[in-house]
């Protein structure tokens, strides 16, 4: 299986490749002898094309007899000018990226529910990584090049010209050439960089090769030097085929019918062989917002990518804490949602935009200001509720007395809102088990907070009576609250929304009975504890009785949690005084930082027993002997007359030990705002245009933000501020999910593009070079040298080669089948329309898309082979082997600049 994926695509492609020779050589002999006999249907001529209008810039008067000062005074000026342009175009394609990361980042929470019934959600992105890559992010990075064909021809009234094909074709050349030797360097010394989705890779591939050959097909095959409907709509109906095949090598639909079990894809490396016996990775059905596991083995890749992301910012949220153990978790948070975005997966929109504005002078893209401005509004969001009310209720709302205690006081708070108003609220008691009169008693009134009182208390008197009884409890409800001025010299019915109740606005008092030794027993029968609690304290009650000195003892037990790993183990005995209703143990939890756990441990009560008076030590007391026993003392004889002390209903309580809440609470924020999205773009035009105006310091380091700006930062700066200014008017990516930025930025790109036609023609004309030379050179350097940027800056900071390199077959492909896809069905309809047809000479570009083919085939033939252990992966590795891949890639870029050039001038016959 192994030869099959490397070597036997290898041999595909060099076959490819030399039948792709054979056609070129058949071709030269066909051409040859056509313009030997004919040569009036397709005259080759090595005259430059004169100038003339542009689309949208006319010709520069007077057009011919001129010196060559004159020309190179002419020819500076159209290159400078084009240039600026092509900066002008990086630029708004920065806010076109960004729109794109916010649209293709939208996220969406789906409810997982697992085989054991247990369910838990997770957060997908709703744009497949894939789907996004070949559409949006390809049109991206190469809207120039598709924009300037369309352009082109409609301008020329839907007649075919060399300007905008020869762009395509040569960006193509350049980025599979140039731009993958480049990476291919750049790759810090003894590392490596592969791909990590390596069937798509195959498939955009294979489908970049494919859009050149059709290419050819349709302009010298199938109808030569014609351009029928059908030919122009295939074309473009490929662009769907081309994603919809990534879409389903990415989701390995099929795939598990020809590929054997024994491989499959791990996260880190491409194809890899599994052990026998392994079972193969399927898919989860989705259900509406629901995903179904068949079973325990199966996941769906988005759930795996997930909770990838969820563990990768749990170890970031443990080194941080280590690095800065003083720090609050707030700090650490805003600490960690910086590192998470800084070490997360990246786009190819965010290395395109990264290149973009460190070339002119924007500074880093992920700034720490930036997170925490954007933090400190979620904070205040969160915060910011009721502030102008002033809330009221007892604190706290649950009170325990005794007996014979006499009077039980009760405490209300007020908080929030205008402390100067004086607030008013009344209080009643309510029976519950224990009744007024023979139990505690009635009482109500009215509590009065003057200005700046924040509490009040008031009593209520508890009845003693010698009878023995369980336990009770009565209610105290607050009501009617109401405010008064300073003074409280007067109440308004318009002032009392300011103030309300809230929970506890009643309290329970349970009354005691201390007529007995009492029941031992805990609260409830389980709690549920955080990890990061440190120590917990459980409450030991003594009910229906406080009476006498009584020792209980306890101990915990294992469960899924275990001593020393997860708890320290308790043994010892509470010792409960006269009238003592409460102890406390407290047991130590370790804190070892798990996202979900669920472990449980046991606190187990023994057999409570009595002190006996003045023995000095504690003893069992007699579970034989009479309750009547007769003794000297009399509390003792009154001790022994009321009974023995014995356990209640909850005597082993279950401890749960869960994850940190705030531990958890933080990385589910993470998972949520440790987003791209969130940094690249943009809320407001406020912050579109201080963002224009300021000049920041490149560097990706995290100290970048406090250095200052470099002379080449303040120079670049200056240079494009116009073009920032000016695109700041473009809506901010908040809006409209980020469509509106994306609909106005490619307007504008297309405008841009426009220009920079008009410009490159006319400097073309100016030196002598035909359209078709300098759209291989010139344009389709201008458009590539962002990309090529961006790829340099992944292909060292990336952990995979998917961003530097994976995408540039895919762009290439979309190149075709968008760019000349559109434009040829555009004029190809317009012709048949009006009785005509639209004509394509072959010349020099099914010349040249021959020889990209060609070459195109031992590139990545060569890709594929540098997969071999001897190197490792696509980038990087031992220094021989990385320069002379590059050297190669460049004399392959080289080679096709060079013979394109001889066709175009007709040294070498064209098609």
């Amino acid at each position: 299986m192994a030869k099959f994926s490397f070597e036997g695509v290898a041999c595909n492609m060099l076959v490819t490749s030399t039948l792709a020779l054979l056609v070129v050589f058949h071709q030269v002999d066909s051409v040859n002898a056509q313009n030997s006999t004919d040569s009036s249907t397709n005259v080759c001529t090595r005259d430059a094309e004169k100038c003339k209008n542009g689309i949208i810039i006319p010709m520069w008067l007077p057009g011919g007899n001129l010196s060559p000062g004159d020309k190179a005074a002419r020819a500076t000026v159209y290159f400078a000018a084009m240039m600026y342009m092509f900066i002008g175009v990086s630029i708004i394609a920065d806010r076109f990226m960004s729109a794109i990361e916010v649209i293709t980042s939208k996220e969406k929470e789906v409810v997982v529910k697992k085989p054991t019934g247990e369910t838990t959600v997770v957060i997908v992105h709703i744009w497949n990584e894939t789907v996004s890559n070949l559409t949006l992010m390809a049109l991206g990075t190469s809207a120039p090049e598709i924009l300037l064909s369309i352009i082109e021809i409609c301008g020329n009234k839907f007649q075919g010209g060399d300007l905008g094909p020869s762009t395509i074709v040569g960006s193509a050349a350049f980025n599979l050439f140039i731009i993958i030797a480049i990476c291919v360097a750049c790759v810090p010394s003894g590392e490596i960089r592969r791909l990590k989705h390596l069937r798509v890779f195959f498939i955009t591939a294979s489908w970049s090769i494919f859009a050149y050959l059709w290419l050819y097909f349709i302009m010298s095959v199938s109808s030569y030097g014609i351009i029928e409907v059908w030919e122009a709509v295939l074309t473009l109906l490929f662009f769907p085929l081309t994603v919809l095949s990534a879409y389903i090598a990415d989701k390995k639909i099929f795939f598990n019918k020809f590929i054997p079990k024994k491989y499959r894809t791990s996260k880190h490396r491409g194809m890899v062989v599994a052990g026998e016996g392994d079972t193969e990775m399927g898919r989860a059905s989705h259900v509406e917002h629901e995903v179904f596991f068949a079973g325990l083995e199966q996941e769906d890749p988005d759930i795996q990518e997930f909770e990838y992301h969820r563990k990768e910012y749990m170890n970031i949220l443990r080194e941080l804490r280590k690095k800065h153990p003083s720090a609050d978790m707030k700090t650490l948070e805003k600490m960690a949602e910086l590192e998470a975005i800084n070490r997360g997966p990246k786009s190819r929109a965010f290395y395109r935009i990264q290149a973009t504005r460190k070339i002119t002078g924007g500074g880093n893209v992920i700034k720490k200001s930036k997170i925490e401005s954007r933090s400190s509004l979620d904070d205040v969001n969160e915060e910011q509720s009721d502030e102008d009310v002033t809330s009221v209720f007892f604190d706290p709302g649950h009170y325990t007395v005794l007996e014979n205690v006499g009077t039980a006081s009760l405490s209300v708070t007020r908080e929030g809102g205008n402390l100067n108003k004086t607030l008013y609220v009344d209080y009643k008691t309510e029976d519950g088990t224990a009744h007024a009169g023979s139990d505690y008693e009635k009482v109500e009134g009215t509590l009065v907070f003057y200005s700046m009182e924040t509490h009040k208390q008031f009593s209520v008197a508890i009845i003693d009576d010698d009878i023995f009884e369980e336990d009770e409890h009565f209610y105290v409800r607050l009501s009617n609250v109401r405010i008064g001025d300073e003074q409280g010299l007067f109440l308004s019915s318009d002032l009392d929304d300011m103030a309300k109740l809230v929970s506890p606005f009643v309290a329970t008092v349970m009354i005691l009975d201390d007529d007995h030794p009492g029941i031992f027993h805990f609260e409830e029968p389980e709690v549920c504890v955080s990890e990061a609690i440190g120590e917990v304290s459980v409450k030991v009650i003594r009910s229906s009785g406080a009476r006498g000195i009584v020792h209980v003892p306890y101990h915990t037990s294992d469960g899924t949690a275990k001593a020393v790993k997860d708890y320290e183990h308790q043994d010892g005995v509470l010792i409960f005084g006269n009238d003592e209703t409460e102890q406390i143990i407290k047991i130590h939890i370790v804190d070892d930082e798990e996202y979900e756990k669920r472990e449980v441990f046991y606190l187990n009560l023994g057999e409570p027993f009595l002190e006996k008076k003045g023995s000095g030590k504690s003893n069992s007391f007699d579970q034989d002997s009479s309750a009547a026993t007769s003794e000297t003392d009399k509390e003792g004889n009154q001790l022994a007359e009321m009974g023995k002390p014995r356990l209640g209903n909850y005597v082993k309580m279950a401890i749960i030990i869960q994850e940190s809440k705030e531990f958890k609470g933080v990385v589910d924020k993470l998972l949520k705002k440790a987003n791209l999205s969130l940094v690249l773009g943009t809320s407001s035009w406020r912050e579109q245009f201080l963002e224009a105006i300021t000049v920041n310091p490149g560097g990706d380091d995290e100290e970048s933000e406090e250095k200052l700006p470099s002379c080449s930062d303040y120079i670049m700066h200056f240079l494009t501020l116009l073009w920032k200014v000016l695109f700041a008017f473009v809506p901010p990516t908040d809006y409209w999910g980020g469509w509106a930025c994306f609909i106005v930025s490619i307007i504008m790109i297309g405008v841009l593009t426009a220009f920079i036609g008009d410009l490159a023609s006319s400097f073309g004309c100016t030196i002598g070079l035909k359209d078709a030379i300098t759209a291989i050179s010139f344009v389709a350097l201008g458009t590539s040298v962002p990309d090529t940027f961006a790829s340099k800056i992944a292909a060292v900071n990336d952990q995979y080669a998917d961003s530097s390199i994976g995408n540039v077959t895919g762009s290439n492909a979309v190149n075709v089948f968008l760019g000349i896809g559109i434009a040829w069905t555009i004029a190809a309809i317009y012709h048949t329309a009006t009785g005509g047809q639209f004509e394509v000479q072959p010349g020099m570009l099914a010349f040249s898309v021959t020889v990209y083919c060609v070459e195109a085939a031992f590139c990545i033939a060569v890709l594929l082979i540098r997969r071999r252990p001897f190197i490792g992966g696509e980038l990087g590795g031992p220094k021989n082997y990385r320069l002379l891949t590059s050297v190669f890639f460049t004399s392959l870029w080289l080679f096709y600049l060079v013979i394109s050039s001889m066709v175009a001038y007709c040294y070498i016959p064209g098609f």
